[in-house]
């Protein structure tokens, strides 16, 4: 009676890898990390340079390109520091990677959506009306 109360609380595949709790997830190794961290410099410098040296002069094209950026940083954040994959946790990590993608899609498209129409319905002012504003 014991033994099987003992294989049903601890399991083994056959490489002797331990799945007890689900935490499948390797920690990464020092090679993971700077190759992580290399990346994570290299997607901030060049949103950075984009947006300091102008170099593409319509802004809607250079946001959506610091935007497409930032979430592939987001990405690389998460499987090089955080060791998510679609394995790890018996499957929560990717359902609450799921959830976050999409609240952070209608938070951002929401923010969007309510500046564009804050300078939509914003009324215009002239150089002379601002000089005589209080």
């Amino acid at each position: 009676m014991s033994s099987n109360a003992d294989h049903s609380h601890h399991s083994a595949d056959a490489h002797g890898h331990d799945h007890h709790g689900g935490h499948e997830a390797a920690h990464g190794t020092f090679k993971s990390y700077m190759t992580g961290f290399i990346l994570s410099v290299i997607l901030t410098a060049i949103p950075f340079w984009l947006v300091m040296a102008k170099v593409i002069p319509d802004p809607a094209v250079t946001g959506a390109i610091v935007m497409i950026l930032g979430a592939i940083q987001i990405v690389v954040h998460m499987i090089y520091f955080l060791h998510m994959n679609t394995r790890s946790e018996g499957g929560w990590n990717m359902m609450a990677l799921i959830f976050t993608i999409v609240i952070v899609i209608i938070a951002l498209s929401g923010s969007l959506w309510v500046m564009h129409h804050l300078n939509a319905n914003m009324m215009p002012m002239s150089p002379e009306m601002m000089r005589n504003m209080p």
